[in-house]
């Protein structure tokens, strides 16, 4: 063979074993795809199971939870949430979780359930640490009481059903749980005076008329006898005399006897040794769990002292705002004559309580026209507006909303507290309706429960900081939307924002810096036209639930920092209804995992 042959047949052979490696290597590249593909899809798998599985075990934990998010399964149980099983079962779960969780290759999910993966594991660390602290030897306050929340599921207007004979059976049985209930809440109270963990006096002042209110000669007369009323008509005469005398029975000779027992444990043991002490810092280790709580509420590693000096720069920026309204309208006088005149002149409020209703119906209309231009995602549930109950109007927040039912059964519902009509005014009503309602608790609130492919944890669960968060952004939003042209109306939203930073030199002056009751209202009257029997309600409910109340404020700066620096970044690119969908639409979210979401949006749109 010549050597030009010879050099043909080896570039030949060379081509062709060329050939065969680039098939090789394209063959075993596709492999590996297919195996990386592979381990996503396990991954996942992997990762929607484990939190589904958590979700199922949460539910057969917390009964009352499961009725509210529509599983009907356990509506016959009330659980035994102070029970030592209960506190076992709970670590257990959420150590079992955590560590389940933490074996799962984040890297291998798709990005959305990298968010989610984060949230979950800061939930299960949360509630570690939660767990901590003796939460339970306060097994109530006045403003989340068990008792009044038994109320409202048995009322019918609620989450607990009553159109079978089954749903009112059901209900019998969950008022059996609760009977026992009253009675180890009792049990875990010894345990806290014994620890020296108890709630100040002034709370336990206002629990003891609440259960006064329930204590009546006979079950007729009870709040606990409302399903009787409500007997649907498909019902036959025996079945409704049958249940009529099952609660007749359970109510008089266990129910009221109960709630009078428990009733007298407060008048007759508790109260003589609740603290003086109005914070948390006059309890056990009570500035580091306050930090805790902070810290939760925020779902930030903020100091104390930080969010301190947050409040008074906010109270300062915002006082001049004020200031520049009084300038506009006219008004002669200083700001706190201003203040007084809005809180008291005839003028500013309804003379009737249908009235102040009717005017939110008026006001919801007017709003909504507005929203198709800033929301691309809006929720398909309604909400109505319903005045608080008149069981619980003298101690309740001057607004709240609750979530529709997840079947649609339910709307949502913006209660107003119409007890006092000087704490109602007119100019606050635009602002206080765009937080409770639309856009703020009811969009983010009724949309998270509407997401599809998403863990129903994240459509369920939630975060104290991004809900109230987004909230009072949407108060900001109503600026945009044209809503404040009045100029009482925008002083309003400037007072609800005054509220909103007043909490957060509050709520740490009295639980890590030692103020008292007296000395936290007058700071609030000093700073606001806030009625007195408000600002009252306002410090107590700190004092109730210490740290709750910083999450208005820290959620919202967050918020418009982050738009700001998404508005910044895209230029024109950026689009408002995209940011607001990208916050909506993965469900309640820690800030931290906010944070990283808008940015991933953010180079995304620059892409």
């Amino acid at each position: 063979m010549n050597k030009s042959v010879l050099a043909i047949t080896v570039a030949m052979s060379l081509a062709l074993v060329g050939c065969s490696d680039a098939q090789n290597s394209s063959i075993n590249t596709e492999k590996v795809k297919q195996t990386e593909v592979a381990n996503v899809q396990t991954a996942e798998q992997s990762y929607l199971a484990l939190v589904d599985g958590y979700f199922k075990e949460t539910l057969k934990l917390e009964p009352i939870y499961a009725t509210f998010v529509g599983v009907s399964d356990y509506n016959d149980q009330f659980g035994g949430s102070l029970t030592e099983e209960y506190l076992k079962a709970r670590h257990d779960l959420n150590t079992r979780y955590l560590k389940g969780v933490r074996a799962i290759d984040r890297s291998a999910l798709p990005a959305s359930l990298q968010l989610s993966y984060d949230m979950f594991t800061y939930d299960r660390n949360v509630v570690l640490v939660s767990e901590t602290f003796p939460e339970h030897f306060m097994p109530m306050n006045q403003f989340y009481s068990t008792v009044i929340s038994m109320v409202q599921l048995g009322s019918g207007e609620s989450a607990q059903p009553f159109k079978t004979v089954a749903d009112y059976k059901n209900w019998l049985s969950r008022l059996e749980g609760f009977i026992q209930w009253t009675k180890l809440a009792q049990v875990r109270m010894n345990e806290g005076i014994e620890s020296k963990v108890v709630l100040p006096r002034v709370l336990v002042e206002r629990i003891i008329p609440q259960l006064q209110a329930q204590l009546v000669t006979k079950a007729e007369d009870s709040l606990f006898y409302a399903p009787i009323t409500q007997l649907p008509e498909s019902f036959s005469e025996q079945e409704k005399q049958a249940i009529t005398a099952d609660y007749t029975a359970l109510i008089n000779s266990k129910l009221l006897p109960a709630l009078s027992d428990l009733t007298a444990y407060f008048q007759e043991i508790y109260l003589p040794v609740a603290r003086s002490s109005d914070g948390w810092w006059g309890l056990p280790n009570g500035k580091v769990w306050y930090q805790h709580l902070a810290n939760s509420h925020t779902t930030t590693t903020m100091p104390v002292d930080e969010i301190h000096q947050v409040g008074l720069a906010e109270v300062s920026r915002i006082l001049a705002e004020m200031d520049k309204v009084r300038e506009q309208v006219g008004f002669e006088g200083d700001l706190n004559a201003f203040f007084a005149s809005l809180s008291s002149e005839p003028q500013y409020f309804f003379n009737d309580r249908q009235g102040l209703i009717d005017g939110y119906m008026t006001l919801k209309d007017k709003i909504n026209a507005e929203l198709p231009k800033y929301f691309n995602v809006m929720p398909n549930a309604d909400y109505v507006v319903k005045p608080v109950e008149s069981f619980r109007e003298q101690s309740a927040a001057g607004a709240s909303y609750e979530a529709p039912a997840v079947d649609g059964s339910r709307p949502g519902v913006f209660y107003i507290n119409t007890y006092n009509l000087k704490a109602q005014p007119k100019w606050g009503m635009t602002t206080l309706s765009l937080h409770e309602a639309a856009p703020g608790h009811h969009f983010q609130i009724a949309i998270k429960q509407e997401l599809t492919g998403v863990p129903e944890f994240q459509r369920f669960g939630g975060y104290t900081a991004f809900e109230e968060g987004w909230a009072l952004y949407a108060e900001y939003l109503g600026i945009e939307m044209g809503l404040f042209e009045d100029p009482y109306q925008y002083f309003g939203k400037l007072s609800d924002e005054m509220l909103r930073a007043m909490r957060l030199v509050v709520d740490t002056g009295l639980h890590a810096k030692g103020w008292s009751r007296e000395q936290a209202i007058q700071y609030m009257k000093d700073n606001s036209p806030m009625a007195e029997s408000d600002i009252i309600a306002e410090v107590e409910r700190y004092m109730a639930i210490p740290g709750q109340a910083l999450s208005y404020k820290v959620g919202q700066l967050k918020i418009l920092a982050l738009r700001a620096e998404a508005e910044t970044a895209l230029g024109d690119k950026f689009d408002l209804k995209g940011f607001h969908d990208q916050i909506l639409t993965s469900g309640s979210l820690p800030m931290a995992v906010m944070e990283q979401k808008i940015h991933d949006w953010i180079e995304a749109n620059k892409a």
